[in-house]
């Protein structure tokens, strides 16, 4: 543009008549670029209070924990990603794509390697906020967000669709995701049975989730009662205080925290609790349930079919039910 500005402005017989030609492509280019997303100055404030300034939507994206990958496809940008951590392979394009190392400990090289003018990142252990500060003061600006209930995730998903220039698509995406819980929780409030529930993080060295966090929350719109007491985000316990919650319905995620779980059937102290002797344990994916993103709310769907059978709506694949002595009771898939 300033080339045309000065090509203008050089003394020639001609210059009326050029003038003249270019004034109906100069008026377009500027109509473009004023109403241009991409050349927009964009900015948010993370979860940390720090504000992030763009100068354009970000073009080069990594996100260092899989679910902004998740919603960068769901918002149509998928192609911004250009990295991956090592434990992500959805969605499917982003498998080939150059690995900087985990979500706790990126490798700083091969983060800057790329060039990305965004790199996201979910609030949670201290350990992950060392990398974020490497990397800030490398000159990267990096957005750490927070969603440990489902109104932070759609601020979260709003505040990437700003940063991705992608805001209108974010508004749609989380209009449509709130529609489906109010539709839930009209069906749930329909519903008199709230079976006690244990959500099974990590075994052995049992960690399981407590009364604050996402996974909470899913419980609760899905027509359950989180059975247990800790009101943090997981809770420690062993097999014995397990037995004493006695859950009705015990869910066994099953993913990256979890690799290797056992069915209750293998798990002798367990075998007396209701939700062994009554068919009620399934395995269940870790990163639809433990991973804050669109998915967040399948699950929700998902485990209210499993509490209440008898709603209308069932999950087209419902997760595998571990092998127990109940009669009738389906045999293990793993």
């Amino acid at each position: 543009m300033r080339r045309i500005f000065a090509w203008l402005r050089t003394r020639s017989p001609a210059r009326p008549r050029r003038t003249w030609c270019l004034a109906p492509v100069l008026l377009l280019i500027l109509l473009a670029s004023a109403n241009s997303p991409a050349l927009a100055e964009v900015r948010v404030t993370d979860d940390t209070g720090r504000e992030i300034v763009l100068e354009r939507p970000a073009a080069r994206v990594i996100a260092l924990y899989g679910a902004f990958n998740e919603i960068l496809d769901g918002l149509g940008r998928a192609e911004t990603i250009v990295a991956r951590t090592n434990a992500d392979v959805t969605p499917a394009r982003i498998a080939r794509l150059p690995v900087i190392g985990t979500h706790m400990r990126p490798n700083i090289e091969a983060v800057l390697a790329q060039k990305p003018d965004l790199v996201l990142q979910m609030a949670g252990r201290k350990e992950a906020s060392l990398p974020v500060d490497a990397l800030a003061k490398r000159g990267v600006r990096v957005a750490v967000f927070r969603a440990g209930s489902f109104a932070e995730l759609f601020s979260v998903i709003r505040r990437v669709g700003v940063l991705t220039g992608a805001e209108a698509q974010a508004e749609a995406m989380v209009r449509g995701l709130e529609e489906r819980l109010a539709a839930l929780d009209a069906r749930i409030a329909a519903t008199k049975e709230r079976p006690r529930v244990f959500f099974e993080v990590r075994s052995p060295n049992m960690l399981a989730a407590g009364r604050s966090g996402l996974v909470a929350e899913i419980i609760r719109r899905a027509g359950g009662a989180n059975c247990v007491e800790e009101k943090g985000k997981f809770a420690r316990l062993s097999e014995e205080e397990i037995v004493r919650l006695a859950p009705e319905a015990y869910l066994i995620q099953r993913g990256p925290m979890n690799p290797a779980p056992l069915p209750l059937s293998k798990r002798p102290r367990l075998r007396s609790i209701p939700a062994a002797a009554n068919g009620r344990a399934w395995f269940v994916d870790e990163r639809k349930y433990s991973r804050p993103g669109p998915k967040s709310v399948d699950a929700a769907e998902e485990l209210a079919a499993l509490l209440h059978p008898e709603l209308s709506k069932t999950p087209s694949a419902p997760p595998a039910r571990t092998n127990t002595s109940a009669k009738g009771a389906k045999k293990d898939s793993k």
